[in-house]
Parts: C-alpha cells; sequence; structure tokens
C-alpha cells in the first residue's frame, strides 16, 4: 500500500509544483498552466507510473503467496491432527481424561 501511496503523491505533485511555480503570475488560464507542467517535467508523472506498477505486482504476489500459504497452514493441521490420532492409540482423545 505504500508504493501506491507513493504513487498517488507523485502524480499530486507535479500538478501542486506547476500551481506553486505558477502562483506569482498576474494571468492565469490554461495554456499557463500547461506551460508550467511542462516545465516541470514527466519525471513524477514516469516515477509514479512505476511506483504504482511496483506496488500492484507487490499486492498480486502477496496475495498468490497467502493462499499458498493457506494451503500450507492447513496441509500442517492435518498432520497435526493425523500424528495426535496416531499418538492417542488411535482415538480422538478426548474421552482419555472424561469419566
Amino acid at each position: 500500500m505504500l508504493l501506491i501511496t507513493i504513487s498517488a503523491f507523485l502524480y499530486g505533485i507535479r500538478y501542486l509544483a506547476a500551481a506553486i511555480y505558477g502562483a506569482n503570475t498576474q494571468a492565469w488560464n490554461a495554456d499557463h498552466f500547461n506551460e508550467m507542467l511542462n516545465f516541470i517535467g514527466n519525471g513524477p508523472i514516469i516515477l509514479s507510473t512505476i511506483a504504482l506498477i511496483l506496488g500492484i505486482t507487490y499486492l498480486l504476489v502477496a496475495e498468490l503467496e497467502g493462499t499458498s500459504m493457506r494451503k500450507q497452514i492447513e496441509q500442517i493441521k492435518s498432520n497435526w491432527n493425523e500424528f495426535d490420532f496416531y499418538e492417542t492409540g488411535g482415538s480422538s482423545g478426548k474421552s482419555k481424561g472424561s469419566k
């Protein structure tokens, strides 16, 4: 989520920087603002795109890894239950201490 947040920040900072840079001018119009955006350049957009791609990729990989991890946890639980079953001599183990 941090990379996606950085991506959103970098995307917005380009427009904020252009507004700050042109804040001292008397005439505001779309052409003047586009000139300010051109002066800022494409650096923030490129870095924003890279951060967004990395953030989405990381989230997808973590989600896919999480599902395989869940399968491994279920396998461990299954193995643990089988071990308990054999350790108690084939009984459930719950009736051992109850009278």
